[in-house]
């Protein structure tokens, strides 16, 4: 019990531990994900909100006349609109993107020209995305801009380009952007994380506690208790698990019970089998040691006598090993029956045949009904024999001197219903269920036949369960009994 809660505290604080690290890793990515889509979306507004203002410079500056430029009049116009907006940069370049002049914070400017492509794409395309270019102040970084081009008589003299952000207003926006997001961030993530962190934490609790108490009863199943079953709440994986576990306890418990109901098996074979073949052994060893003792004074008439008698145990005791042989092999599933289609009318006519003498010397009759349509069913022959020649054996046995017994067929739907009937004395109410036991020889009938094993309807049970089908029985006390089962009936 103790190590099933210590495994289960340590599993939660586990997937505690893991889960906060998804947290903080999911969270981390996201505050980066916000900040530089807030950045873009920035640049992008910043951009749309001045695009033109490199137009309206150059409406006012005028730096070329007859293509040369005019450096004083351009100062005094580009610091005029620095000091209008500070948070610019403006520069002017040749046609080829050198820059000629410029009003920048502190005059640091690292490069000597900028990419045209970038402005020639802003004054062709621009639209709403942003359009970074050169930053001429830092080597290798770019920045939302806006440009116009210089023109005179159709000819390109060079291109206004303002730089919508300098680099020291850069750097203060930066870090109020930067705080903001920082205070964003620290108040409602902080207080997003801490929600998420309570609810997961919450969650794994919950989850490992029923897990506690899964292992728990699982714990008791090991120890012996073989009725603890796992109490299912709701749905998830733990109630699969759970509902497998009780599923499979139920399989085990199920297969002990078989296990407990086949050594019982066993044992009562065991002491069935000890008692009949000691039956029949003791029969012959009377009379060989008879023979033995008395063999000067038995005449050869009681010697013949004797002799018979111990071979008829040898027969007897020869049929029961045999029959519980093939009863063994049936029960161990053995014996696969081999199918064909067979018409069951000459089946049964022909076995009816091999025991015409036999009924005639007990003074009893045998008939067969509706054997007039031919019937093709579809089943092992020599099994189906073997049925039909065990049922006609227990016929013969307790039907009396006078006696009927009828073999009759009867067609039901798709199968072929075959009977077997005695007009013995029936078969008690209390002992129709233990009929098809082994050894089942107590129904309170008299049986003609002395050499009875007992194992004849078993086995017929049995053949005809690897059949897909049953045996049932029929009797009334003084009237008789009829035995049926059905065969599927196979199309011509």
């Amino acid at each position: 019990m103790k190590d099933s809660i210590l495994n289960s505290s340590n599993l939660f604080l586990k997937l505690s531990l893991i889960f906060l690290l998804l947290l903080l890793s999911v969270s981390g990515i996201y505050f980066y994900a916000s900040f530089q889509i807030a950045e873009k979306h920035f640049e992008e507004k910043n951009q749309k909100l001045n695009a033109d203002i490199a137009g309206h410079i150059a409406s006012e500056l005028k730096p070329f006349l007859n293509g040369t430029l005019k450096e004083q009049a351009a100062d005094e116009i580009m610091h005029s609109m620095m000091a209008v907006n500070p948070s610019i940069e403006v520069y002017l370049l040749d046609a080829n993107g050198k820059i000629l002049n410029y009003v920048a914070p502190y005059k640091k400017v690292v490069l000597d020209s900028v990419s045209l492509d970038p402005i020639e794409n802003f004054i062709a395309n621009y639209k709403d995305e942003a359009i970074l270019g050169d930053d001429p102040r830092q080597k290798g970084r770019q920045k939302v801009f806006s440009a116009k081009k210089i023109e005179e008589e159709g000819k390109t003299l060079g291109y206004i380009y303002v730089i919508l952000a300098s680099e020291e207003y850069d750097s203060a926006n930066e870090q109020l952007f930067g705080s903001y997001i920082l205070k964003l961030g620290s108040v409602y993530g902080l207080i997003t994380i801490l929600a998420a962190m309570l609810i997961g934490v919450l969650a794994i609790w919950l989850i490992t506690k029923n897990l506690s108490s899964t292992i728990q009863t699982v714990k008791r199943f090991q120890q012996g208790e073989m009725s603890a079953r796992i109490k299912i709440n709701s749905g998830g994986e733990i109630s699969r698990l759970a509902e497998a576990f009780n599923e499979m306890a139920d399989t085990i418990v199920g297969n002990i019970e078989n296990l407990k109901s086949m050594e019982n098996l066993r044992r009562e074979l065991v002491g069935n089998v000890s008692h009949d073949l000691r039956t029949p052994l003791a029969v012959i060893h009377g009379f060989i040691e008879t023979l033995i003792i008395k063999q000067d004074q038995l005449t050869e008439e009681e010697k013949t006598k004797y002799l018979s008698r111990a071979l008829t145990g040898t027969e007897r005791l020869k049929k029961l090993v045999e029959e519980l042989f093939e009863l063994s092999k049936l029960e161990a599933k053995q014996i696969k029956p081999s199918k064909e289609a067979f018409f069951i009318n000459e089946l049964m006519d022909d076995i009816a045949q091999k025991y015409t003498l036999l009924v005639e010397e007990k003074k009893i009759k045998i008939s067969a009904e509706g054997h007039d349509k031919p019937f093709m069913v579809y089943a092992d022959i020599s099994l189906i024999e073997r049925v039909l020649q065990n049922l006609i054996d227990n016929a013969i046995k307790f039907t009396p001197e006078n006696g009927q017994i009828k073999l009759k067929i009867n067609e039901k739907a798709q199968e072929v219903e075959i009977q077997v009937t005695d007009t013995g004395n029936g078969i008690p109410q209390d002992q129709v269920p233990f009929v098809f036991d082994r050894y089942h020889i107590g129904d309170k009938r008299i049986s003609l036949d002395i050499n009875s094993t007992g194992l004849g309807l078993a086995i017929v049970k049995r053949i005809l369960e690897i059949h897909n089908t049953s045996i049932n029985l029929q009797s009334k006390i003084g009237q008789g009994t009829t035995f049926s089962f059905s065969l599927p009936q196979h199309s011509v």
